[in-house]
């Protein structure tokens, strides 16, 4: 605990890990490109965060320890002028053509550049270096053109997954951030999780947009247009039209997707449901046989992707089941036109609205194909991607009024919408799997100790006798830890939660930007467990809906039909690549 005087105002700080925090906690802006408060190492590389320090002079808050006594000044005249020099020298090396970015609108290059009143950068000779665009990725874009070499996409594939898929090549005048040896990012071991998208502050790095197919598809007369949405989108979609983090926004987006003329509104909660009845039912019966444990939960594709990549000799732990937008995807494309005459899979178009970049290169995998070459999911978008539809579109999503979904694939108990937030997968399966072992109600179906952000998690449970120890991750950093202790024998758990990013979908890549506050993925995830506080049904078996389509169709979980339709494999996709997952 100590004080500072900031701006002339006495300010106190207690654990703050440097003066930066400090400085935000207490009602002061300082602009930065590199600090990210979820990324553990301060790097201090684009200076934009200085501050005056009384006896020290120009220093970077995000590098300097708080210290009791401290007199800083955030705002004079030489502060304003550094970071004007530097915002001249960056945009004199930029390309500026910022009305046709992706991210315009979202830069904080741009932010700033219009805060510090940049207006010219013809006294700086600019680099005359131009760079391919990559867009090999099914789910990112890389515009070196854009780059400003703050470096937090590094640091965040590193310190989030342990991969360091990107990294500085070359020095000086010639240092770019690039996959090693210059190759693509397809040639490279990323998971497209998109967590470099979510920390970089300007167009360098992009959600590889499939709006303008979406639009053609909505605009065809001969088309029917099918959407589902995932359990996290609903509680961030709200950000980008100034609702609270964690808002519960479900009713307003089925309205909202209706006028931008969607036919049939349905919502992966829903399929979360089916997964788990799916995913149960498997893991009660690997545990009968002790075959294959732990038990690796396969809803994020980053994960899967990791494994199939870093460890294919672990794929027998994964569960088959396709993640909840593969099951409904499999799904809307079976039933649909049962149930909807004037919707054939000629004229259906599948869309999905999801948290996670890595759900596009999800939907492209030949595992997703159907016999006539067509895959199951025609487009996903993200959160943010819909997002700018519903602006484009004129329509004010506050003030809309909300709908419910259409069935028989709308509804939802609440161990559907937990699966957005790290621990709600396991949350919800144990939630079946106590009934199924037991044959008795479970009536307490909160665990408190599966909730909440935190990087691991490990939970013991009493299954009237069998005991049941689960471990829940994020970040595949994390992840690689766990691989290590199942291989040298030291995993006592049957069931292994992983999400890649940090926080769960909650925090993909693919929502609403949240780098620069770690309390949002918080806040989120509160908005899902209030979802599930107030369902009518909070457990999957419960779910009506489910109930009516193994009774129609499926027959009980884990079937043939259930396992052609929901199910999936995985195989070995390790390239001769110059890297492995971070210990």
């Amino acid at each position: 605990m100590g004080k500072m005087i900031i701006n002339g105002k006495e300010c106190e700080f207690s654990n703050e890990r440097n003066v930066l925090e400090v400085i935000r906690h207490n009602g002061f802006n300082v602009p930065t490109f590199c600090y990210r408060p979820d990324l553990t190492k301060d790097f201090g590389a684009c200076r934009m965060c200085v501050v005056e320090v009384e006896g020290r002079g120009i220093q970077t808050s995000c590098t300097m320890p708080p210290r009791d006594g401290m007199i800083i000044k955030t705002n004079t005249e030489k502060v304003r002028q550094i970071r004007k020099s530097i915002l001249e020298l960056l945009l004199a090396n930029h390309d500026r053509e910022c009305t046709m970015c992706e991210k315009s609108g979202m830069c904080e290059l741009q932010q700033y550049s219009e805060e510090y009143g940049v207006k010219s950068v013809d006294k700086y000779v600019p680099k005359k270096v131009k760079f391919p665009i990559d867009d090999s990725s099914d789910s990112i874009v890389r515009d070196n053109n854009k780059c400003i070499l703050c470096g937090a996409c590094v640091r965040a594939c590193d310190e989030h997954q342990g991969l360091q898929v990107l990294g500085f090549a070359n020095r000086g005048s010639q240092t770019v951030i690039q996959p090693m040896a210059g190759k693509s990012l397809a040639e490279s071991e990323c998971v497209n999780c998109g967590q470099c998208v979510a920390v970089c502050p300007t167009g360098a790095l992009t959600i590889k947009s499939q709006v303008d197919k979406v639009w053609s598809a909505l605009n065809n007369p001969d088309k029917k247009v099918v959407v589902q949405f995932a359990p996290s989108v609903r509680v961030a979609i709200g950000e980008m039209f100034g609702l609270d983090a964690g808002e519960n926004s479900t009713e307003r987006l089925n309205a909202a997707l209706r006028m931008l003329g969607f036919d049939l509104v349905f919502d992966t909660n829903f399929s979360a449901d089916l997964t788990i009845m799916e995913e149960a039912n498997e893991f009660i019966s690997r545990l009968q046989n002790n075959e294959n444990l732990p038990l690796f939960t396969s809803c994020c594709p980053g994960w899967v992707r990791f494994l199939e990549l870093q460890h294919p000799d672990m794929l027998n732990h994964l569960s088959s089941c396709k993640s909840p937008q593969g099951m409904l995807g499999a799904i809307i494309r079976e039933y649909v036109p049962e149930y909807y005459p004037e919707i054939t899979n000629e004229n259906l178009v599948s869309v999905s609205i999801m948290p996670c970049t890595a759900k596009k290169a999800e939907a492209l995998r030949e595992e997703f194909k159907r016999a006539d070459g067509s895959y199951e999911i025609d487009y996903v978008l993200t959160t943010q991607e819909i997002g700018k539809m519903i602006k484009s579109a004129g329509i004010d999503f506050k003030r809309i009024n909300g709908e419910k979904a259409d069935s028989p694939f709308g509804k939802y108990s609440g161990a559907g919408t937990i699966f957005g937030v790290s621990g709600g997968v396991a949350e919800a399966a144990v939630r079946t799997a106590y009934e199924i072992v037991t044959g008795e109600e479970l009536k307490d179906v909160v665990i408190d100790d599966m909730r909440g952000t935190k990087r691991v998690k490990t939970v013991e449970l009493d299954l009237k006798g069998k005991k049941l120890k689960v471990k829940i991750v994020n970040t595949l950093r994390e992840a690689e830890r766990c691989i290590k202790e199942i291989k040298d024998g030291k995993a006592d758990y049957q069931i292994l939660e992983v999400m890649a990013c940090p926080g769960g979908c909650i925090n993909g890549g693919g929502q609403p930007i949240s780098c620069n506050d770690s309390t949002i993925k918080e806040k989120r995830a509160e908005g899902l467990y209030n979802d599930d506080d107030k369902g009518q049904w909070r457990k999957s078996h419960e779910n009506p809906e489910v109930k009516e389509l193994y009774a129609n169709h499926l027959e009980k979980p884990n079937s043939h039909k259930a396992h052609d339709l929901l199910h999936t494999t995985y195989s070995n996709k390790r390239k001769n690549c110059y890297i492995s997952a971070g210990e």
